[in-house]
């Protein structure tokens, strides 16, 4: 009885972190609570070397806390309460081209309050409109990105009030998924050449506040909720927890020698320098640096011999966000291909035609293959 009255409260315990933790998040306290935290921790060590009358010490710490507390107001007051100047429309990135204009694009934290503009709006839906389309899609089963245009409970964006929302058929379609992949990065993309910022959003979305704010746009009995991309003009007021955090995470990602591979039993890298595959150098690059949930770039790609197909992978068996991951990949490659004039397609290949090693313990799973036209 003793041990299980003390599972009882670690349980308890933890639901309670969990609630404080989700009711900070949604309410958008989350981020300025690690500012918080430094706050009264350089705080208590003020008081006591103060007690432990250490007047050295006492100034340096004195010194970091009136830094942290400066800190905190700045970000309580320019991003929490939005008092702040008006800041600036971005200028079109026209003048990138397609690889350059992949690799600028970065996940944006931060929005501006203003809404875009109508011509911005109208651009953006008729490239929805585009990439929507039945006939551009790999699969037989209709996807949709709605629009949204109030705040919703994400984390840990700030600001944004506008969004695109993913939905694909109830009944799970892994294809249907990598189209979803596939479509949005097209949109997002377009939107970076436009000047705008983007932010693909996954686990950070509160789902029931996103159903509800679409009303009858959202049939729980056959729509599902992929995922979400906020889209707005970027703010340069940024909580600085989260603007360290960000900034470490988007400058990493895996060597290429981990993503792209000349075997199905993923042992052995693409030889990336040498023909047939050196000619692939800038698309391995803009597919490497393209965003996936938190970072895990769980994509791998097999080049064949002759350099004339490539099968995409996902490294683990989840359901959702890795293949939503292969479908960015798989637009990068697309825009990469066309940037390069090597014209190719996606195609499925049966089980006979692949030879699919296992490479985790729940992974991989085969995706899709580009198939290139010509030699």
């Amino acid at each position: 009885p003793a041990v299980n009255k003390k599972k009882t409260g670690c349980v308890m315990a933890e639901s309670l972190a969990w609630r404080i933790k989700v009711y900070l998040q949604w309410t958008g306290w989350l981020q300025y609570v690690p500012n918080m935290m430094l706050v009264l921790l350089l705080g208590f060590f003020i008081l006591l070397f103060k007690w432990l009358s250490f007047p050295n010490t006492l100034l340096v710490f004195d010194a970091l806390f009136a830094v942290a507390l400066f800190t905190l107001c700045f970000d309580l007051i320019t991003v929490k309460l939005n008092f702040r100047p008006e800041e600036a429309i971005p200028p079109r990135r026209d003048h990138l081209d397609e690889f350059d204009l992949m690799l600028s694009r970065k996940s944006c934290r931060s929005f501006q309050w203003r809404d875009l503009t109508p011509m911005h709006r109208d651009e953006i839906f008729e490239v929805v409109k585009v990439w929507t389309d039945p006939k551009k899609m790999l699969g037989s089963k209709p996807i949709r990105l709605e629009y949204i245009r109030e705040p919703l409970r994400v984390w840990p964006v700030v600001g944004c009030h506008e969004f695109l929302v993913a939905i694909a058929p109830k009944e799970y379609d892994r294809t249907a998924i990598l189209d979803v992949g596939r479509s949005l990065q097209k949109v997002v993309l377009h939107a970076t050449r436009m000047g705008l910022a983007t932010c693909w959003i996954g686990p950070g979305a509160d789902h029931k506040s996103i159903v509800a704010k679409m009303g009858s746009r959202f049939d729980e009995a056959k729509d599902h909720i992929i995922c979400v991309c906020a889209i707005g003009y970027p703010s340069w007021y940024i909580p600085t927890a989260i603007s360290l955090i960000v900034g470490r995470v988007q400058r990493w990602r895996y060597p290429l020698q981990q993503l792209f591979y000349a075997d199905a039993k993923f042992k052995n890298p693409l030889p990336f320098k040498e023909p047939p595959f050196q000619r692939f150098e800038r698309c391995y690059e803009v597919c490497r640096w393209s965003p996936s949930s938190f970072n895990a770039q769980p994509v791998r790609v097999v080049g064949q011999p002759a350099g004339r197909r490539f099968d995409f992978y996902g490294a683990n068996s989840s359901k959702y966000y890795t293949p939503v991951a292969v479908g960015i990949w798989m637009s990068n490659w697309e825009k990469g291909c066309e940037a390069l004039n090597i014209k190719g397609s996606f195609k499925f290949l049966e089980a006979n035609e692949i030879d699919v090693k296992a490479m985790e313990h729940d992974g991989p799973v085969y995706d899709v293959s580009w198939i290139c036209d010509g030699v």
